[in-house]
């Protein structure tokens, strides 16, 4: 069962334990960077999937009932643009949950948002329905990386949104940004920093375009575009540099760094987000959406990525899933301890060894060697990075397993 999930000191931030992904895939254009399952639609069939979504919902409880009574903690509606959903069908949605799950009182709800989907009657419906944390995808607030990464907005339409979410009674903003990318200079990234805080928010999600997303895993355009050398981006040097700014100016502003790549204001942290950190169990709904659950055995299962097959398959009564994993110890044993050393509280190594079957001894002296040189500490058991080492977080894990 899911374990180890304690209150981060700096932020208050308990993760869920029992949380919902539900994946919206329609978008009015593709980013270049991106390789998430969306489709480019003029005309999104809104009520269509709102039933749809729920229609997998039905399937799956049928096939796992005992869901039915877990404590939902966090509902997490991501994709896409999920901005473009009219708030009748989220509320439909939320409903739909609400009518079939045991949903937990405090429960947190998040939509994802771009600032041009963003007017004050769109957010107050979002928020009458029960959304409580909105995350803004502004990723800039300079036009020419803005114009780089193919986003439609620009800053004004991000102070729009902020207003606009403020007057709509969001307790929590959030805003995504995206560093490193080509023609990105360090004074722009540390320029994008100080108007970010300068709208507190109470959280920021800031991401190396390579690194920490590995958003160019497979072939988007941009990639395809630097394979070519038509595109370079900021060397190693400056994209730590740009990492050590984001952090000093969030800090400075009060939103400490509770994950890799997370800040927030105390008890402003994503318990949704933690729940994938900390070894939590997720439901996932929607096209191309990926769900990890522990019953009958642990598994993952990953959706269909068309929106057209998704829909045929789920109106048929159909599990619309694409694949599906059984996640055996040593696979539960690596994500759980590469997820959980994300955190700036880390993790309780030896007890995530224990846990799944994978011996202590022979790590022992890798973890003496990470602490001696600088990558992480190591307080009262729990193995934590430093930010040395949460910069080659990847490596760190490689030699821990």
């Amino acid at each position: 069962m899911p374990f180890d999930a304690p209150v981060d000191p700096l932020t208050g931030m308990q993760a869920a334990r029992f949380g919902l992904y539900l994946h919206f895939p329609y978008c009015l254009a593709k980013c270049p960077y991106c390789d998430f399952a969306v489709a480019v639609a003029k005309q999104v069939p809104e009520e269509r999937y709102a039933n749809a979504v729920l229609a997998e919902l039905d399937a799956r409880l049928a096939a796992l009932p005992a869901l039915r009574h877990k404590p939902l903690e966090s509902i997490f509606l991501g994709g896409g643009t999920p901005s473009l959903w009219h708030p009748r069908y989220v509320a439909q949605v939320l409903e739909g949950l609400a009518a079939r799950l045991s949903v937990a009182p405090k429960v947190e709800v998040s939509l994802e948002g771009n600032p041009e989907r963003a007017d004050a009657e769109r957010f107050a419906g979002y928020r009458a329905a029960g959304v409580n944390r909105l995350s803004l995808g502004v990723q800039s607030f300079q036009p020419e990386t803005l114009k780089a990464l193919g986003r439609a907005h620009d800053a004004a339409m991000v102070e729009g949104a902020v207003d606009a979410a403020r007057r709509a009674g969001f307790p929590v903003v959030a805003m995504d940004f995206i560093y490193g990318v080509h023609g990105q200079t360090v004074a722009q990234v540390e320029a994008d920093a100080r108007r970010a805080v300068a709208l507190e928010p109470e959280h920021l999600s800031t991401y190396a375009l390579t690194v920490e997303r590995d958003v160019l895993a497979v072939d988007t355009p941009l990639s395809k575009q630097l394979k070519r050398g038509e595109l370079e981006l900021p060397p190693d040097e400056e994209v730590v540099a740009m990492a050590r700014l984001v952090r000093e100016v969030y800090g400075a502003a009060g939103l400490h760094r509770y994950e890799v790549s997370n800040h927030a204001r105390p008890g402003y942290g994503s318990r949704h987000n933690a729940l994938y950190w900390t070894g939590g169990e997720y439901l996932a709904l929607g096209v191309g959406a990926t769900g990890m659950l522990l019953e009958p055995e642990p598994h993952r299962y990953v959706n269909l990525r068309s929106p057209e097959k998704y829909l045929r398959e789920v109106e048929a009564g159909r599990l619309p899933e694409d694949t599906r994993e059984e996640l055996g110890p040593e696979e539960l044993f690596a994500e759980r301890l590469a997820m959980g050393l994300r955190l700036v509280s880390g993790v309780d190594w030896e007890a995530v060894c224990e846990r799944y079957g994978q011996p202590v001894a022979p790590r022992r002296a890798e973890v003496a060697r990470l602490v001696e040189h600088g990558f992480a500490t190591l307080r009262d058991g729990r193995l934590a990075l430093t930010e040395k080492g949460a910069d080659v977080h990847s490596a760190v894990c490689a030699r821990l397993l």
